[in-house]
């Protein structure tokens, strides 16, 4: 049995329902998760197509069973705070635009993320060190719904794992205040207080993301199908494709395509609605 999870950004109509289940195809009903926001249509059998992209509604099509998940793995910037960190500390050195150009081309997929990464990070040379506490004071927000997500998913069990091409300078302390367990992310090379234009070895890329993925489920013996994982860019499209639900949020098309839902109309509370939990249910 697989079911069609409707997500209104206001209110969800009963024509809405209809034009949803027309376009499924085989829809057995309909219950709500929270009446006049969210509700799942009863289906038969998964769908032949994509759901359909209704104005102002999200769906997530999945298996009924399994659908709340006991791991979390979620990108941070642009999905978990509503930022690019790297963007953000180029704005101190007066090379934002530069270096915002280079991230979104990056985000995209054309270019590779490793090189990228390492061509921002050396432009920010001699910085001064203490401009990293400055900008997660006074820019780094967490994304509406971030910490509602991840705290209601660890009062029911998940394990939560924050994954970031960025830096621990910034993953660390976003994941404390947010409710992760743990970080997995870059580090920035500091010499002397002042940034030396390096990233140290391993980097976190694509191909790291999604091993971190792997490895959070190994360790604690959870399957695949058991997982969620959510990210917005290029770089997240491998971990998207592992996870047993992988969902491009507000994303760009790389991860549209690797994932299996997507959320566009919503905030991230949309992927508690998407496990089934009404707005009762949430941590806040």
């Amino acid at each position: 049995m697989f079911i069609a999870t409707l997500i209104a950004a206001e209110r969800l109509s009963r024509g809405d329902i209809s034009a949803a289940a027309d376009a499924l195809g085989g829809a057995q009903g309909f219950d709500w998760i929270e009446e006049g926001i969210a509700g799942d249509l009863a289906l038969a059998a998964a769908p032949a197509a994509p759901p359909p992209l209704l104005p102002g509604i999200d769906i997530v099509v999945q298996p009924r069973a399994g659908r709340r998940k006991h791991l979390l793995v979620a990108d941070m910037d642009s999905t978990m705070i509503a930022v690019e960190c790297i963007d953000e500390l180029a704005d101190y050195a007066g090379l934002k635009a530069e270096i915002a150009a280079v991230t979104e081309q990056a985000m995209l997929g054309a270019l590779d993320f490793e090189a990228a990464l390492d061509a921002r990070v050396a432009l920010l040379k001699g910085l001064d060190a203490r401009v990293i506490d400055h900008c997660l004071e006074q820019r780094v927000r967490a994304t509406p719904g971030a910490e509602a997500l991840v705290r209601t998913m660890g009062e029911n069990g998940a394990y939560c794992l924050l994954v970031s091409g960025g830096f621990s300078r910034f993953a660390d302390p976003v994941a404390a205040e947010l409710g992760f367990d743990t970080a997995v992310s870059n580090e920035l090379i500091i010499e002397h207080g002042r940034l030396a234009g390096t990233v140290a070895r391993p980097i976190v890329g694509p191909e790291g993301k999604r091993q971190a993925l792997l490895d959070a489920a190994h360790a604690r013996q959870i399957p695949l199908d058991d997982t969620l994982a959510v990210g917005d860019g290029a770089n997240d499209s491998l971990m998207l494709a592992a996870a047993g639900l992988g969902v491009a949020y507000h994303a760009k098309p790389a991860a549209i395509a690797a994932a299996d839902a997507r959320i566009d109309a919503n905030d991230l509370t949309a992927l508690l609605y998407a496990q089934g939990y009404a707005r009762a249910d949430w941590v806040d």
